[in-house]
């Protein structure tokens, strides 16, 4: 397959399932890489099989436990650039397919394997999920009503901040790393490590201010009225961040109590700051404080729904949704890269893959015939 992008040239082997590591080759695809997704058929029917992760992708079936299986990978890997594997750490040693096993058949090669808690250490065989990894991180502690539980976010962070795009930033400076050295090398990410930075600024505020990381009490969770969520008349909400003064000075003028202006920090009347803020913003609908303060500077927005994201002239205007046909030939929607780049842009050339859609003519490209792809179908290889 060719195809323009930035990573036109470097082919992927993606094993991984689920959300992280197909999220990561998803980025990967849209940038020119040839991904072959590889899949065990006996995932097929557990609905797990998240199909727009597949776009621009081709996606095989292939049993690596059967040795005709492993042969078959063993001779892709051989015109492959990354190897990537997202199994509970051991399991790629039992097949067969680690790291060390595959530089013998590509000294090249560029491994990485996403996992919840990296490849070493105590907790290396653990299993868990998103909302396990961001409360072992310190990330969850800090989410959620003050005073309260801890809210579990209805976005995986872990898996694609701290897993799938960190994943990405390693294959592609271990790509960069090999036009230097002519080696590979193996790239361990833990989804856990990927989001410890997200604490760097409450570690910041604790060390500078010894402001201690509290959930919705940090400067920068709504403990003061210039970075908070208010409720409209609607029930809507809109949030402010007017962080410096000269964007909270602007609103307390507009809003017609000046004298707030040199409050903005201040601990002993924050709450009357927020109380007028809350009441203020109850006065009017959504729509209207749109109307009113969206060109106004003064670090405003609407809290946008699923629903408004996908119809929004912004987004739409910076093409960052697009349509495709669907299986069964319905339009759907999908969000497009959000690196925009100027000589090599991202572009989405192929409808998701369906399970195991590319399996014959990847076979086929690597000398199989269909008698042969017949007897692997037959015994289970694919």
């Amino acid at each position: 397959m060719s195809h323009k992008g930035a990573l036109a040239g470097v082919r992927v082997l993606d094993l991984s399932r689920l959300l992280p590591g197909p999220y990561c080759s998803m980025i990967l695809a849209d940038h020119g890489a040839d991904v072959i997704a590889i899949e065990n058929r006996k995932f097929q029917d557990d609905g797990l099989f998240f199909e727009e992760l597949y776009r621009n992708k081709r996606h095989m079936s292939l049993n690596l436990k059967n040795p005709k299986g492993k042969e078959i990978f063993s001779r892709l890997v051989r015109d492959a650039d990354v190897v990537l594997e997202g199994f509970r750490p051991g399991v790629v040693d039992r097949l067969g397919v680690e790291y060390e096993a595959l530089c013998q058949i590509n000294p090249g090669i560029i491994y990485c394997s996403i996992s919840g808690y990296g490849q070493t250490g105590p907790k290396r065989y653990q299993v868990g999920h998103d909302v396990n990894y961001l409360s072992t991180a310190g990330v969850l502690n800090l989410i959620g009503e003050e005073g309260g539980a801890p809210t579990i976010p209805a976005v995986q962070i872990a898996d694609i901040l701290g897993g799938a795009m960190q994943a990405a930033v390693g294959i592609l400076m271990a790509l960069y790393s090999r036009t230097q050295s002519g080696r590979g090398q193996y790239i361990d990410i833990s989804m856990t490590e990927g989001v410890l930075g997200l604490l760097t600024l409450p570690r910041f505020f604790q060390q500078k201010a010894g402001e201690q990381p509290l959930r919705s009490a940090t400067t920068l969770s709504h403990k003061f009225a210039c970075y908070n969520t208010y409720k409209t008349k609607d029930n809507r909400y809109v949030a402010i961040g007017a962080v410096e003064n000269r964007f909270w000075h602007r609103l307390c003028e507009h809003l017609g109590r000046p004298e707030f202006a040199e409050l903005q920090y201040d601990n002993a009347r924050r709450l009357e700051l927020i109380d007028w803020l809350r009441e203020t913003f109850s006065q009017k609908n959504l729509a209207e404080w749109d109307a009113e303060l969206s060109d106004l500077d003064v670090c405003y927005s609407a809290v946008a729904t699923v629903d408004e994201i996908v119809d929004s002239p912004f987004f739409r205007e910076r093409q960052m949704i697009h349509l495709y046909p669907g299986q069964n030939g319905k339009l759907c929607q999908t969000f497009t890269s959000p690196v925009k780049l100027s000589e090599t842009p991202a572009e989405i050339h192929s409808s998701p893959a369906t399970f195991g859609q590319h399996t014959r003519e990847i076979l086929r490209e690597l000398g199989y015939s269909n008698s042969y792809i017949d007897e692997f179908a037959g015994a289970g290889v694919v």
